[in-house]
């Protein structure tokens, strides 16, 4: 594993940081209580653990210690950050409504784009980033269309 000079550094921190604000875009947009800064956050955080934890001195050369902490970082940052998502969810138990769950799940997309782009999974990011957008975007129309809102119960 080569080690990663200022400008690569720079490039994944900045890549991470605007698919955190594509996905804030979309729920600023909808007057969600999270939005562009805080997602923008949360992935330019995953990104710099991710980023950092691989500059650690030793790791080069040593695959079996950076599988180890990759692994760690995805599941401390994957783990932690549910915490936030969990946050934005409400349930309204009178009305039979929960609200927040897309809300919660961008969230934590957002810090798996985070991961991606800070471990330089350039593909991945960009797939995922055009999936979640079809998600958020297209899907809601349908349901739209259909009657059908998130947190309506049948």
């Amino acid at each position: 594993m080569p080690v990663l000079d200022t400008v690569e550094v720079l490039l994944r921190l900045a890549a991470a940081t605007v698919a955190g604000l594509i996905l804030g875009l979309n729920r600023g947009l909808r007057n969600k209580p999270v939005g562009m800064r805080t997602l923008a956050l949360v992935a330019l955080g995953a990104a710099t653990v991710a980023v950092g934890a691989m500059q650690v001195d030793g790791m080069i050369g040593h695959p079996d210690a950076a599988s180890r902490v990759v692994q760690g970082v995805i599941q401390g940052i994957m783990t932690g950050i549910s915490f936030i998502g969990a946050g934005v969810i409400l349930r309204d138990s009178g009305a039979g409504r929960v609200r927040g769950l897309t809300t919660a799940a961008t969230v934590w997309m957002s810090a798996a784009l985070g991961i991606a782009c800070g471990l330089g999974g350039w593909r991945t990011a960009g797939i995922a980033i055009a999936i979640a957008l079809f998600v958020l975007v297209v899907i809601q129309w349908i349901e739209r269309l259909t009657g059908r809102e998130e947190g309506e119960q049948p």
